[in-house]
């Protein structure tokens, strides 16, 4: 799984005329899930993204996770977030997670945020045409990527999105 976790005094995200999501002071997620995220990947990046201690505390140091500053979460899938462009000029995304099980995860990465870090999570419309508003507050971005977290293993995909040997295993 991949996130884009932005610092925001505002954001909100729309879906034609609709607005599905908005949140004030907090952290708004963009969200990809990978294909052979392993499970419970989402439970380690929503304790990741919940505990980051991107909010000032009373010295201006950034000491306060989301819950401490009194914020929300908006999350908004992002499948692009998976595009490889190592080849030609068209982004490739297989290595984003088929929409059925993008779709679930999603939704999982959503409940575990509610659920066990007990914050308020808006979000967009899976799969949906969305514009996505924001005030980004610093600025401070922080991409989290759940391989370089060490909580899932890199993937092994070929450039048809079928599994590969990892280099050196055999059928490599």
């Amino acid at each position: 799984m991949r996130a884009v976790v932005q610092r925001v005094r505002r954001a909100a995200v729309r879906v034609g005329d609709e607005t599905t999501g908005r949140i004030d002071l907090g952290l708004l997620v963009l969200l990809g899930v990978a294909r052979g995220d392993p499970p419970g990947a989402e439970a380690l990046l929503a304790r990741k993204v919940a505990q980051l201690r991107v909010f000032p505390d009373d010295e201006g140091k950034m000491n306060r996770d989301v819950t401490e500053a009194g914020g929300a979460v908006l999350v908004v899938s992002q499948f692009t977030l998976l595009a490889s462009c190592r080849k030609g000029r068209r982004p490739s995304f297989v290595e984003a997670a088929p929409p059925e099980e993008a779709a679930r995860r999603y939704e999982a990465f959503c409940a575990h945020l509610r659920a066990e870090h007990g914050l308020r999570v808006e979000t967009g419309r899976f799969a949906a045409a969305m514009e996505v508003e924001l005030v980004n507050w610093g600025p401070v971005t922080i991409p989290l990527d759940t391989v370089e977290l060490g909580l899932a293993p890199a993937p092994c995909v070929d450039a048809r999105g079928q599994g590969a040997a990892p280099a050196g295993e055999p059928g490599a």
